[in-house]
């Protein structure tokens, strides 16, 4: 008999006026990453972000940016914490004259959240009877501290240097132990110079479930 755990989550929402140097900063608890549902960049009512604005700069909400949640799910999907500054999120211009913003929803998922440092072996794993699940991992580098001990400056100053990769998923989706090498041989370099590491989101399915989130199971209750 499987006796399964109902998993519940909460939708969050940050709002961030649009100004250069203004950030973003979504999080979650422990034991769970962010999962991005909407983002918008532009201006969908005329409240937010509207104190010491002229009407003339608030009276457009139909404005809004393409591509906005897809910037937001690359940088953010499956990490604890992200920072989001906003004038990375906008290419262009959605409606000029409009004081715009950047509002982004997301849910907390539980998950599990490891991070292997350059060179080092990556081990997921999961109990018996579940399979691994790739959530979502990246290889780079987004702070100065992860990763930092005894490495000079110049080898953790540079954080944006964040690529989504696709590669532990197919090496590991359906596995119940899986390891991978936190190396440029495997990912590529993406900053040349920097010292990386690779940060892995993902969760143990019951082998007959086929979405990650909607139902975890509880192997010492079976």
């Amino acid at each position: 008999t499987f006796i399964c755990v109902i998993v519940v989550v909460s939708t969050e929402r940050a709002v961030t006026c649009d100004d250069s140097h203004n950030v973003q900063h979504l999080s979650c608890g422990v034991g769970s990453v962010i999962s991005v549902q909407a983002a918008l960049y532009g201006r969908a009512d005329d409240e937010t972000c509207s104190e010491g604005r002229p009407q003339s700069q608030l009276s457009n909400t139909e404005c809004s940016q393409d591509g906005t949640v897809d910037v937001l799910k690359r940088r953010c999907d499956g990490k604890k914490e992200c920072e989001v500054i906003t004038n990375i999120v906008h290419s262009s211009d959605p409606c000029p004259g409009t004081y715009k913003y950047l509002e982004t929803n997301y849910t907390c998922f539980p998950a599990i959240h490891t991070i292997t440092c350059e060179h080092s072996v990556a081990h997921l794993y999961c109990d018996e009877g579940q399979v691994i699940f790739v959530y979502g991992a990246d290889y780079g580098r987004r702070d100065h501290t992860t990763c930092s001990y005894k490495r000079p400056a110049s080898q953790i100053e540079n954080v944006y240097c964040s690529n989504p990769t696709s590669k532990v998923a197919e090496s590991c989706n359906g596995r119940n132990i899986c390891s991978i090498s936190a190396s440029n041989s495997v990912f590529g370099d993406p900053c040349v110079g920097t010292y990386k590491y690779l940060e892995v989101s993902y969760v143990c399915e019951c082998k007959w479930i086929k979405g990650p989130f909607d139902i975890i199971c509880n192997p010492q209750q079976w």
